[in-house]
């Protein structure tokens, strides 16, 4: 049976080659009991000044207060996070063209630090703050390998095309440093991104891990928490912010 999320990803891939033509600005979906309430969405918005860019999403417990357990080494390590996946072309953000689905993500993750150039928790350190909630650009791709049927693309550092605040992984995974509040039922992050405006987008909470061998694909989605608008249609829609 196809998973899923493979089945949302590739209408999420026909949504990408048709006009942008969404009904609704922003996103709604009822609680679920049966999903972690850390991990439970029940709306998301997004905005735009057309300079910096605005993703938060709402969710029925506390924001943040779920992280994956510490397994003690990168190889089978754990990942949560909360996502946004966009109808952005990865070149945006500094990936190569049409490289595949451009998202953004709030994650955590206790064995390794992919944010080398930050010290996000501010004690001289900056290697040693995966476990801190943090930000990433990540361009998605589709991958039968993976449980939940996609991965963060694998990548050649120093081939491919990337952002210049890259971690050096050999993913297509970018670090801007942009710090994520999470506060009460709230996630929210701002970027800069210029052209998101009118642009569809989606929220999800999702669960990765690193491959148990260190090979490819090395970073798969193993499944989803909850997706808002249930099947990956990306029914939102990035707005304009209006001047008070």
């Amino acid at each position: 049976m196809r998973h899923p999320l493979a089945f949302g990803f590739a209408l999420l891939q026909g949504a990408i080659l048709a006009s942008t033509a969404a009904f609704a600005h922003d996103i709604h979906a009822k609680p679920d009991a049966k999903v972690p309430p850390a991990f439970d969405i029940t709306s998301a918005t997004a905005s735009t000044d057309g300079r910096l860019a605005t993703f938060a999403m709402e969710v029925s417990g506390e924001a943040g207060s779920l992280k994956p357990q510490k397994v003690g080494k990168l190889a089978g390590s754990k990942v949560d996070a909360y996502v946004w996946p966009t109808k952005l072309d990865p070149s945006a953000v500094g990936f190569a063209k049409g490289s595949g689905i451009l998202a953004l993500a709030i994650t955590a993750h206790p064995d390794f630090d992919d944010t080398p150039l930050f010290d996000e928790n501010g004690d001289g350190d900056p290697g040693n703050d995966g476990a801190n909630w943090h930000s990433h650009w990540v361009v998605l791709g589709s991958d039968k390998a993976c449980a939940g049927g996609l991965k963060v693309n694998d990548i050649s550092p120093g081939q491919d095309v990337l952002p210049a605040t890259a971690p050096g992984l050999p993913l297509a995974l970018d670090s801007p440093g942009m710090s994520p509040i999470l506060k009460g039922k709230t996630v929210r992050i701002t970027v800069p991104v210029k052209g998101a405006e009118n642009v569809n987008f989606d929220a999800v909470a999702a669960h990765l891990q690193v491959h148990e061998k260190g090979e490819k694909p090395l970073l798969c989605v193993t499944g989803t928490y909850k997706v808002a608008s249930g099947n990956l249609t990306l029914p939102g829609v990035i707005m304009k912010e209006t001047k008070k």
